[in-house]
């Protein structure tokens, strides 16, 4: 740009993993013009997720079905606006309130003409915080961190930890387990026994070991099944606490093992000592936490054979998961029984 703008709108009105995944390109953006105003507007659901970001001067909720209403009459506009996706209510609304709009090239030529610049879409699979940082390829912004941002805050921190306690109490370290992912995209899930089976063999060897079965509420009926089969030193959260209180909880986790979902880009973000299951329909080097100091992110053996949504998390066996555990476990320091 000629001149640098005073003001910046990002739309992103998507899921979990999706919010986080423009993070970095959200804080350069910042590096860029540290003087501009930076507004997210982000799905009411999962605006919270940009609570406490230092390069997020405010978030709005947003979503298709009120974006037709607005910025139709005299009131703030941007300089710049970046949309992702391809609602149009969300794009409309973008070109009402902006004087330059950048997003993906449409399959709307209308649409696009009226953009400032159309990014076209990557030809070739690329990690997925790359793809959303081509965005800022025409502002000759570079992402120089590709970590993803999430913020805990001590008063969340220090209430996920009386949760805790009151419910699972000890001394010993927190692990926790992920096992489902939303229902649209169950067959990411790792088996349910294939769970409980790790988990068996985290209790043997780490005799004050505790476990935490996370989830939200659709993953309830699994995660409480497994915490119960698990007997007193384990505990379901799924569908108890709201989104970022569960995020605070993982922050506590000296261990997070889970599939690839929503918790599992916080994790990563949180940087806990982690191991990440990955469907061969959405490979890991493509998801998977990036800058991440204790991870092992464990690939569908048919990821590279053209793989359909009906492949079975199954093919990734028990060894292979309990010895990335053992790694990352050794990794940070922690000894099992003799």
């Amino acid at each position: 740009m000629t001149n640098a703008p005073h003001s910046i709108l990002v739309i992103i009105v998507a899921r979990i993993g999706d919010t986080l995944l423009i993070t970095p390109g959200l804080r350069a953006l910042k590096i860029r013009w540290p003087n501009a105003h930076l507004t997210v507007a982000a799905h009411p659901n999962r605006r919270e997720l940009l609570d406490g970001l230092p390069f997020i001067d405010r978030v709005l909720s947003m979503n298709k079905r009120r974006a037709p209403w607005l910025g139709h009459f005299p009131g703030h506009r941007w300089d710049l606006a970046l949309v992702y996706g391809e609602d149009r209510p969300l794009l409309h609304y973008a070109l009402r309130v902006s004087r330059r709009v950048i997003a993906f090239e449409q399959h709307d030529a209308v649409i696009n003409a009226r953009l400032s610049t159309a990014v076209a879409k990557p030809t070739q699979a690329m990690h997925a915080v790359d793809e959303r940082s081509l965005l800022l390829a025409p502002l000759d912004i570079a992402v120089n961190s590709r970590k993803l941002a999430y913020q805990t805050l001590a008063h969340e921190r220090e209430t996920a930890q009386n949760w805790l306690q009151d419910r699972l109490p000890g001394t010993g370290p927190v692990f926790g387990l992920q096992p489902c992912s939303f229902p649209s995209k169950a067959y990411r899930d790792w088996p349910e026994a294939h769970f409980i089976t790790v988990a068996e063999h985290l209790l043997r060897r780490y005799p004050t070991v505790r476990i935490v079965v996370l989830g939200g509420q659709e993953g309830r009926t699994v995660a409480d099944r497994v915490a119960e089969k698990l007997g007193a030193r384990a505990i379901s959260s799924a569908g108890q606490l709201r989104l970022r209180e569960s995020a605070a909880l993982i922050s506590l986790l000296d261990l997070y093992v889970g599939v690839d979902t929503g918790p599992t880009h916080i994790a990563g973000a949180l940087d806990v000592p982690m191991v990440g299951l990955y469907h061969c329909h959405h490979p890991g080097r493509y998801l998977q936490p990036l800058e991440h100091s204790n991870g092992i992110f464990i690939e569908h053996p048919a990821t590279d054979s053209g793989c359909p949504r009906d492949h079975s998390m199954d093919a990734i066996n028990l060894a292979t998961v309990e010895r990335a555990i053992d790694t990352v476990l050794d990794n940070a320091g922690f000894a099992p029984a003799a």
